[in-house]
């Protein structure tokens, strides 16, 4: 099993940053990916962005060039830098962890969300 504590979603205005950080733990394999999908009311959860233990990045088109996911091996934790957020990428967030290499779609444990808010 795998753990996964997200942290850093709230308020922001249109234009503004936040940072999402998710800290895994349990039994994680060497070979793994981790990453961040969302959804946002009436909608499907949809991948934002993953990144594997590698360092190789999958980012949906909607936020490339504004947000940037990278991670911290030793500590098992990736971390979601967004810029110029819009207020379609109002949505709860959700931590994503796949042991294994990665393959498309979202691997098997899930952290709790948090709320992210794009609004004036």
């Amino acid at each position: 099993q795998v753990q996964l504590v997200e942290s850093g979603g709230g308020l922001v205005q249109p234009g503004g940053s936040l940072r999402l950080s998710c800290a895994a733990s349990g039994s994680i394999f060497s070979i793994n990916a981790m990453g961040w999908y969302r959804q946002a009311p009436g909608k499907q959860r949809e991948l934002v962005a993953v990144i594997t233990n590698g360092g190789a990045t999958t980012y949906a088109d909607s936020v490339k060039g504004r947000f940037t996911i990278s991670r911290d091996n030793a500590k098992n934790t990736v971390f979601l830098q967004m810029n110029s957020l819009k207020p379609e990428d109002t949505a709860v967030y959700y931590c994503n962890h796949r042991n294994g290499p990665w393959v498309p779609g979202p691997g098997a444990y899930w952290g709790q969300g948090t709320q992210v808010t794009v609004s004036s």
